[in-house]
């Protein structure tokens, strides 16, 4: 094996074992979201302090009491806007990695979103989680206090959303069957000009964007909360454009072969009627 294939594979290796870290621990946030806020509002603020990381250095000369006075103003805000039944819903988890400065995640954290929720509305979330204990470094609710949106009307939108992809692979199988040449060259039409795209959002409702491209099969899906609920679709431009041309060919090769039928019965007919011709001479 090669110096190069060594440290490729190593690179593959580290990146895995990294991802599968960042997955399992994605899946703690909510559950340590939860546990800490209904702590905060049953006004049980040193189990709440527990699930903060105050051995971090962010927290170097914290007064103890200090941050209880912070608890008890930010669970009494959540109580005061959303009431104390909420349901939580884990919506993402990432890392920023940018040369431009403060536009990155500090080290050894990483950003989340929780959704939480009453009967009527819900909000967001927005926690940075220190990866070494899983703790909260700091915790803000975002300006979203919003109705929650009619689901139903959502998946219907779906259904619609997904006869797009249903076409581009009708029109792929025509090509399939077709006798035109380079067909791979039609395939990637059919799967890259898909533009341009309506996305409906479950709070934000319809929007169009004219140069946004939907590959492979046409359509987008996101469900991450209700802020993040999104079905995008693609116009099947190439699709369309391909159906259209393989219909002309179609046209075209059955007036030929009509062309040529007229032709070889008009060729057939001619030595009949000679001989016909012939016979009456006789």
């Amino acid at each position: 094996m090669t110096k190069l294939k060594k440290t490729l594979l190593l690179i593959l290796s580290v990146s895995l074992l990294t991802s599968c870290d960042f997955i399992k621990n994605a899946f703690t946030y909510k559950d340590t979201t939860e546990e800490f806020v209904d702590a905060l509002i049953a006004e049980d603020y040193d189990k709440g302090l527990s699930y903060l990381a105050t051995e971090h250095v962010a927290y170097q000369g914290a007064n103890r009491d200090s941050l209880k006075i912070g608890l008890r103003n930010f669970g009494q805000l959540i109580v005061d806007n959303f009431g104390k039944e909420l349901d939580y819903k884990f919506m993402t988890a990432h890392k920023t990695f940018s040369t431009i400065e403060g536009q990155s995640t500090a080290p050894n954290t990483t950003l989340a979103r929780i959704e939480f929720a009453n009967e009527t509305e819900f909000g967001v979330f927005e926690i940075i989680f220190d990866d070494s204990t899983n703790k909260i470094l700091r915790i803000d609710t975002l300006d979203v206090k919003e109705p929650i949106p009619d689901m139903t009307f959502f998946w219907l939108v779906g259904l619609l959303a997904i006869c797009v992809p249903i076409f581009n692979i009708w029109v792929i199988r025509k090509i399939k069957k077709s006798k035109v040449k380079r067909k791979w060259l039609k395939y990637l039409g059919v799967l890259i000009f898909n533009v341009p795209s309506f996305t409906y959002n479950a709070v934000q409702g319809l929007s169009f964007s004219l140069l946004s491209f939907q590959f492979l099969f046409g359509i987008g899906f996101y469900y991450m909360g209700y802020l993040g609920s999104v079905w995008t679709v693609g116009i099947p431009l190439g699709g369309l454009y391909w159906l259209w041309r393989l219909k002309v060919r179609s046209k075209k090769e059955a007036a030929e072969a009509k062309a040529q039928a007229e032709v070889e019965a008009k060729a057939e007919a001619e030595p009949e009627a000679e001989d016909l011709s012939e016979q009456e001479d006789e």
